[in-house]
């Protein structure tokens, strides 16, 4: 039964998350709440885990989040479910392309979904940025300084022209440098 709700939930997430991994973030964000997968805190490291392996994002945390609710036949579930809307209406648009790819109306609906996606990615990166800088402590609201300083400074540090140049898995090793250091 794990493998059939699985496969119906990932195939939703992959059907709607249109604009990339982390558009998926919502979805898996509402899974939280569904089903005892994972939590909210390892959301945050599945996202920080998918961001530094090799492939796409969203395959990744779909395959993380398989893994974690039923072993690798969960994890092969998932990933398949993810991709498989994808790959159908692909497979359709490649048929019919020649057709649509000058109509009014598919332009006007690709650029309409645009701000849609943008919305979506806007609103995980508001909840990471929750999970990673406030803490909940008996009733109370804190903020993680520490953590709000390492975002703070790798923000302003990715403003100068020259260091946003750097290859990523750099700025990944120095985020987990200053959380090392600043957690001794």
């Amino acid at each position: 039964m794990i493998y059939l709700i699985l496969a119906y939930e990932f195939f939703k997430i992959g059907l709607f998350s249109i604009g990339g991994g982390m558009a998926t973030l919502p979805f898996l964000m509402d899974l939280t709440d569904k089903y005892d997968w994972f939590t909210a805190s390892e959301l945050a490291n599945m996202v920080a885990i998918s961001e530094s392996t090799p492939g796409p994002v969203g395959i990744n945390m779909a395959t993380y989040a398989g893994y974690n609710a039923a072993g690798v036949p969960g994890a092969v579930v998932a990933t398949l479910s993810l991709t498989a809307p994808a790959l159908i209406i692909i497979v359709i648009i490649a048929k019919f392309l020649e057709n649509f790819s000058e109509n009014p109306t598919v332009k006007a609906v690709f650029y309409g979904i645009r701000p849609t996606v943008a919305a979506l990615i806007g609103y995980a990166v508001w909840e990471l940025l929750k999970i990673a800088l406030i803490t909940t402590t008996g009733g109370t609201f804190n903020i993680n300084l520490t953590n709000l300083f390492i975002c703070g400074g790798a923000f302003l540090l990715l403003q100068i022209k020259q260091l946003s140049k750097l290859h990523p898995l750099l700025w990944i090793l120095a985020g987990a440098a200053a959380g090392i250091l600043f957690k001794m």
